[in-house]
């Protein structure tokens, strides 16, 4: 008898597991991390409160706008304030001003912070080392009413800069009533007080430097300077970008206080500056729609050089902010 032959049984036909789509994923990382975004509603409500809601008071700029009539002005006049300002010689002074202080704020106070704290990497003694930091941070931490008292005192006609002057025989210059001198003036204020501070996160993205960079540096013979040049410039390329772009957004807003501390009607030619236009033409004029006409330009200037700055450094450089 021949045995039947046995077949195998078929295949079962595997039933595909159907895939399950992740739905909504930031509800689940807000309900696990809930505590570190809940850290983020002060700093939001700050921003809407005191940076947002304020842009809606630009349409005052297109309107007609009196004091103790509605908030967003009485009737449409369109671009009359734009052309009215643009039309007047003394804005395009005030302009000028605002273009030469912005500039030669940044040519010193932006370099400056990144020689201090290549110095102060170099520097091998601690205690000298924090010494010098502490002297350089200290004035950051004075108010711009102070340093401007400080500042008017060393340079009145019986201040310290002039009897030094006199010693020299010199004669006494009254830095603070020539216009020649304010540029000067607020400049060196500015880089003696932000300076030092300025430092802080250099340092910081110097101690993020790989080492060995350093030591294949020295194996290739590049001394203390090549270094610098080829390791250490390159390893902190980024924080010296990102910087730059934020100063350069802040170009137009030249320090409002300290020049409003500092500057006077003899001064005005080289010292008044958009922010200080302003402030007289909306509170000393009441013309608060010319002011914000005015600041409105000054804000999508502003805006254009971060834009530009950003974009020209993400394609140069290979770093940008976004």
């Amino acid at each position: 008898m021949t045995s039947p032959t046995l077949r195998p049984p078929p295949p079962a036909t595997a039933t595909p597991t159907p895939v399950r789509r992740r739905r909504h994923p930031w509800r689940r990382a807000l309900r696990r991390d809930w505590q570190l975004y809940s850290l983020a509603v002060l700093p939001l409500l700050f921003f809407l409160v005191f940076r947002y809601l304020p842009m809606i008071g630009n349409v005052i700029a297109f309107r007609r706008f009196s004091p103790g009539g509605s908030v967003f002005g009485e009737y449409w006049v369109g671009l009359r304030y734009f052309r009215l300002f643009l039309a007047d010689p003394t804005f395009w002074q005030v302009f000028t001003n605002t273009l030469v202080l912005g500039m030669l704020t940044l040519l010193f106070c932006f370099p400056l912070p990144i020689v201090l704290a290549l110095l102060l990497n170099e520097v091998r003694a601690r205690r000298l080392k924090r010494f010098v930091q502490s002297v350089s941070y200290l004035p950051h931490f004075l108010s711009i009413v102070i340093v401007a008292a400080m500042v008017m005192q060393l340079l009145s006609m019986d201040g310290s800069v002039n009897q030094l002057v006199r010693v020299l025989g010199g004669e006494g210059v009254p830095f603070l009533q020539q216009p020649g001198w304010f540029r000067a003036v607020y400049v060196s204020s500015e880089v003696w007080q932000t300076v030092g501070w300025g430092t802080i996160l250099y340092l910081a993205a110097l101690t993020t430097i790989d080492e060995n960079l350093y030591e294949a540096a020295r194996i290739d013979g590049a001394n203390r300077w090549r270094q610098t040049w080829h390791v250490t410039l390159p390893g902190i390329r980024p924080t010296m970008v990102t910087l730059l772009i934020l100063n350069i957004g802040t170009f137009m807003a030249v320090g409002f206080e300290k020049i409003l501390l500092l500057y006077n009607p003899l001064t005005y030619p080289t010292a008044d500056v958009i922010s200080t236009y302003l402030f007289r033409l909306g509170f000393e004029s009441s013309n608060f729609s010319y002011a914000a006409a005015i600041g409105l330009f000054e804000a999508v200037i502003g805006l254009i050089l971060v834009l530009g700055a950003n974009t020209i450094s993400r394609r140069t450089v290979g770093t940008s902010l976004w």
